[in-house]
């Protein structure tokens, strides 16, 4: 009986951990209407200025921590500054934020760690 409890407790997780997550299409739709490739490549994985980072296959708990701070400003606790990612990040609901983290990490990308 105790596995039985304890085999439902961890897929109750795992549902709650996936919506969590973000719904990919979504946040494809989200990239599109704030037009997120016009700086950062159509691939989002060749932005139009090396300054710019590359989104494709970045880890989904960076990309929304990034977008919050940018919706903090340079003044906010740990925030961002930029003029372009602050005007576009304020517009976005927390779900927004999920959906589009989710999108971008789902992109196949270029982005390796050095050993």
């Amino acid at each position: 009986m105790k596995k039985v409890k304890l085999l439902a407790l961890l897929l109750s997780l795992c549902s709650v951990s996936a919506f969590a997550a973000g719904n990919i299409e979504a946040g494809k739709a989200a990239t599109e209407k704030n037009n997120c490739a016009s700086c950062h490549g159509k691939d989002y994985n060749s932005p139009i200025d090396p300054a710019y980072p590359k989104l494709a296959g970045q880890h989904v708990d960076y990309l929304a921590q990034a977008l919050k701070a940018y919706q903090r400003g340079a003044d906010g606790a740990n925030g961002r500054g930029n003029a372009i990612m602050g005007g576009q990040a304020k517009a976005l609901s927390n779900t927004d934020i999920q959906n589009i983290a989710a999108y971008l990490h789902s992109l196949p990308g270029s982005l390796v760690l050095k050993k």
